[in-house]
């Protein structure tokens, strides 16, 4: 029988984010706040990520060269410090991170990606064999760490935990990059990395992970099915028994509206008055008409990436709609060139009801959770999401479809008895999104009380992370103790 888990854990977390460091989505807000959490919980955690253009330069604590595809790599791992018991540890390789994007420039992927995050788990594998107090486990995240439960597992390394951030983000590269990465053609099988005769990244991190998480309870269920699974599902059903959702926490520190630098004055259920100075200050950001009859329309926020998974294909139909809704709207993103160029052109025909940002500023993501008056995301799918979850801390009712994390988060407002927290709709249509969104409209107008009452509900909601790692701790005592030798298989292609 193995040994009974210490109380206190020694976590390695793997990603290619980490908040503020380097970020292009929620997976980076996720990983800092996740190893913060665990910290306060005791836990001791090392966050190792790569070291990409424009991060400050740190200490560097440890140096180490990696033979990958051929060649040996300089690297440096420099330190800094995240909270109690938590570190960030920053993969220094020039040559492979030294760059203008992350993962790609001009929306073309970088060739040598699988070079670039083959290092990465590499790295990891290295650093904890070195230390004299090895972590009890590995947390891995998304397809850029997905070989590091392979290393792992070729060097007799601790049990891993592989979490999916986003299904549709799989890694699939040649498979000639197989034995160049320092990987077996015995593993290139449909139980092992082999994804319709390519190597993936992600089913590397499913298939030989001890556990496997999603990032909320109804995302690990829609995974198992074609229409959410992007091909993995019969991989994920074969999995299932090792498979588990965990919503998301969000950052309570960050994003909290009594206290945040960003905002004109703070605020909280009991008294809302900053939340209409934070309005004001949106509307002037975007330079919006601020006078009585504006700040008396309701505001709809969105801060987005623009693209169809976020559900922009169904505001695309109903566009030229959108100023019979007498609402104003403020939108933060970058995306797909179709649509950055929509909400431009819209800006430009409504410059008094659209205000529109193409790009990603601290600032304005502040304001649009606090000043709006409701939060679009009418996703076609949502692994977890966390904008709903800002929203309903500052007081902004969410319209959201009703699929993933959304549906774990979001509880339909219910007119007779005041519960609930938002709108909800169910079928990918641009008639149900218009159709929440006008319900969500009219009670704002009609009914000033109930709408008071349904901020307030989302207002005392407690997504903090502290919830969620209690959940991760139980994963990692569970692989520590009844860990696996050989992968499950990842059938089903």
């Amino acid at each position: 029988m193995p040994p009974r888990p210490p109380r206190s854990l020694r976590v390695l977390m793997v990603a290619s984010e980490a908040y503020p460091f380097s970020k292009t989505g929620g997976l980076a807000d996720v990983t800092t706040a996740l190893a913060k959490a665990l910290g306060r919980r005791g836990h001791t955690v090392t966050l190792m990520t790569p070291r990409y253009r424009g991060m400050a330069g740190e200490p560097v604590v440890d140096r180490t060269r990696i033979q990958m595809a051929g060649a040996w790599f300089d690297v440096a791992l420099a330190e800094i410090v995240l909270g109690p018991n938590a570190r960030a540890l920053f993969v220094d390789c020039p040559p492979l991170y030294d760059r203008a994007g992350h993962y790609n420039e001009h929306g073309i992927d970088y060739d040598d990606n699988a070079v670039r995050f083959g290092l990465l788990a590499a790295t990891a594998v290295d650093w904890l064999g070195r230390q004299p107090d090895p972590p009890h486990v590995v947390h891995a995240h998304d397809w850029q760490t997905g070989l590091t439960p392979v290393y792992l597992r070729d060097r007799g390394g601790p049990p891993s935990v592989f979490t999916i951030h986003n299904l549709a983000y799989q890694g699939n590269m040649d498979k000639a990059w197989v034995p160049r990465l320092g990987l077996g053609w015995n593993d290139f099988t449909v139980g092992g990395f082999e994804f319709y005769d390519r190597l993936s990244f992600l089913k590397a991190g499913v298939a030989f992970a001890d556990h496997v998480t999603t990032v909320s309870p109804t995302y690990a269920e829609e995974i198992q099915h074609p229409e959410y699974g992007y091909g993995f599902d019969g991989v994920m059903r074969s999995r299932r028994d090792h498979l588990t959702g965990i919503l998301n926490g969000i950052d309570t520190d960050e994003w909290n509206p009594e206290a945040d630098p960003y905002l004109p004055q703070p605020f909280d259920a009991q008294n809302l008055e900053g939340k209409a100075a934070a309005k004001r200050a949106l509307l002037d950001i975007y330079q919006l008409p601020v006078d009585e009859a504006a700040l008396a329309r309701p505001v709809i926020g969105m801060v987005s990436r623009m693209v169809d998974q976020k559900g922009l294909d169904l505001i695309a139909a109903m566009a030229d709609g959108l100023p019979a809704l007498d609402a104003a709207f403020t939108v933060l993103g970058t995306g797909e060139a179709r649509y950055q160029d929509m909400w431009r052109t819209l800006a430009a025909r409504w410059p008094d009801r659209i205000g529109v940002y193409i790009g990603y500023d601290e600032r304005r993501a502040h304001l649009i959770e606090a000043g709006a008056d409701i939060f679009l995301m009418p996703s076609r799918y949502e692994p977890c999401g966390l904008n709903q979850m800002y929203s309903l801390r500052y007081g902004t009712v969410p319209v959201v479809r009703a699929v993933g994390g959304l549906v774990d988060t979001v509880r339909p407002f219910n007119r007779r008895n005041g519960q609930g927290t938002g709108f909800l709709f169910a079928d990918y249509r641009p008639a149900a999104l218009a159709e929440a969104l006008e319900a969500a409209l009219a009670l704002y107008r009609r009914q000033p009380r109930s709408w008071a009452r349904l901020q307030k509900n989302g207002m005392r909601k407690d997504f903090s992370w502290d919830r969620s790692a209690a959940e991760y701790v139980k994963v990692y005592k569970g692989v520590m103790s009844t860990r696996r030798s050989t992968p499950s298989g990842g059938g089903g292609h």
